[in-house]
């Protein structure tokens, strides 16, 4: 496994691997890798003949500066377990690489519409943060496909929509959302939460089951299905940050049309966002 965290000396043995003839699948992350993460790079693995990672931790894409300071960084561990897992290339490089003129003079790529509503609505910023770096990633990385998991939906849709709108010849893989035995969605901040939060925050998958299980019986109870998933977030101790469920293809309302929903959920254990989803078969 080759480690690069300058632009020109991947985008030399990225090219010199391509022409000889490989594949590239590529897999965008912050670090702090888990389980859901290494899922990523298996079905890369499957893919494509060379599959490269990045570990940086994007500072566009964060709202406050206590919350970036506070990313677990495990660059040790990461990489160790990326030598496990078959990855061919990693790519670490700093925020001055990444961003030489500074954030506030670096050009952007923001996704209409789709990034500003639902999660976009209440983090202004945040997608085109996401937008920009994984733009940036793609051009230096040139890869034929690029795995995303879908615990991030709609982060995944706005990325599809930008590598369409910008004729961009990449395939964007959705992967399945990896769970702790107690169906917690794996995340790296997971890693945050205390002892008794820990306990507590398999709720959060409870509670979005149930509103699944009500939506899929009855479309037209879906402010009712909000209100007790609310109220059950609440009395675990939760502060509900997003409670949302829209077409799954479209991001918007269910209507008649609608042939899928997805349930979308963020609440704060302590200082500790959990985020998850459920996509539900519409009757």
């Amino acid at each position: 496994m080759k480690t690069f965290n300058d632009v020109q000396s991947i985008r030399a043995r990225i090219n010199m691997l391509k022409q000889q003839g490989n594949s590239v699948a590529f897999v965008p992350t912050m670090g702090n890798l888990h389980d859901g993460h290494l899922s990523l790079v298996s079905l890369a693995k499957q893919r494509a003949d060379i599959v490269v990672v990045s570990i940086f931790v994007n500072p566009m894409q964060f709202e406050n500066a206590s919350d970036l300071d506070n990313y677990p960084r495990t660059l040790e561990q990461d990489l160790a377990k990326l030598t496990s897992a078959g990855v061919d290339i990693v790519f670490t490089p700093t925020p001055e690489i990444m961003y030489p003129n500074g954030l506030d003079q670096q050009t952007f790529v923001e996704v209409p519409g789709l990034s500003h509503i639902l999660e976009g609505e209440s983090r202004p910023g945040h997608f085109r943060g996401v937008a920009t770096i994984v733009a940036k990633l793609f051009n230096i990385v040139k890869p034929d496909i690029a795995c995303f998991g879908e615990k991030d939906f709609q982060q995944l849709a706005i990325i599809r929509q930008m590598v369409n709108d910008l004729a961009l010849d990449i395939q964007v893989l959705g992967v399945p959302t990896m769970r702790e035995k107690d169906g917690l969605a794996m995340s790296s901040r997971n890693n945050r939460l205390t002892e008794q939060q820990r306990i507590l925050a398999p709720k959060v998958a409870l509670v979005m089951n149930e509103v699944a299980n009500r939506i899929a019986n009855d479309r037209n109870c879906v402010a009712d299905a909000l209100e007790l998933a609310h109220q059950a977030l609440v009395n675990t101790g939760m502060q509900p940050d997003e409670l949302f469920v829209v077409d799954a293809d479209r991001l918007i309302e269910i209507d008649a049309q609608s042939k899928r929903a997805v349930v979308l959920m963020a609440a704060f254990l302590g200082d500790v966002r959990l985020i998850d989803n459920m996509v539900v078969e519409l009757d």
